[in-house]
């Protein structure tokens, strides 16, 4: 009787590992339903970032904003009769000032 339950356990075991740790077991399954998901994920990305590549290009090939706006911050161009005033910041000096010291 021992023989026999020990037979069918081993058995057991036998058929159990190709579903747990097979070619198409759940922890193969499991993973490939991870690498699905993240794969999803980035096509999501990416396509996002595809209608906004596409829609910049038709605004470049038909409007002239656009082009305006990149000729303006890209290359520092100007429309006749404008004015360019760039301001900049007072530098900022490190040498020492003498205070009460005559010459």
């Amino acid at each position: 009787m021992r023989l026999v339950a020990l037979a069918l356990v081993s058995l057991l075991i036998l058929i159990q590992y190709p579903l747990w740790l097979g070619k198409g077991g759940w922890l193969r399954v499991w993973d490939m339903e991870h690498q699905v998901q993240a794969a999803r994920t980035k096509i999501q990305e990416l396509t996002a970032r595809n209608a906004k590549l596409e829609s910049e290009v038709n605004d470049l090939k038909n409007g002239t904003d656009a082009v305006e706006e990149r000729a303006r911050l890209e290359l520092g161009m100007l429309k006749k009769g404008e004015v360019f005033v760039q301001i900049l910041d007072k530098p900022i000096s490190h040498t020492p000032t003498n205070v009460g010291k005559s010459p």
